[in-house]
């Protein structure tokens, strides 16, 4: 039983108290937050995949350049052959072998403290 002083409280007439937010804000802010992190993620891929091909094409110039220290060293032995240039000397610069008189023998000085 119920006094009749008493108000009566039915649930439906109950009032909701006033919310500081918007319905939907919950739900935006954390799609933006979604969408940020997102965007992070992305950024990160990309920027990953840009210094894997920068790696990739350094590597290649490195192999370029290996190939290219061959070759010159290559061609450096073959121009310092001592029959190339003897060859040279004899075609086209007309020397000849030195006869014995025009050998002249040093003798090794010894310094002395």
């Amino acid at each position: 039983m119920t006094a009749p002083d008493a108000p009566k409280t039915d649930r439906l007439s109950e009032e909701k108290p006033a919310s500081r937010w918007p319905p939907h804000s919950v739900l935006i802010v954390g799609a933006f937050v979604f969408m940020a992190v997102a965007l992070a993620y992305v950024w990160c891929h990309i920027h990953m995949t840009t210094l894997e091909y920068r790696v990739a094409e350094a590597f290649n110039q490195k192999e370029k350049l290996l190939e290219e220290q061959r070759r010159l060293k290559l061609e450096l032995a073959t121009l310092k052959a001592p029959r190339r240039i003897e060859a040279i000397a004899r075609d086209r610069l007309q020397m000849t072998a030195p006869t014995l008189e025009q050998v002249v023998m040093l003798k090794a000085v010894k310094e002395t403290p």
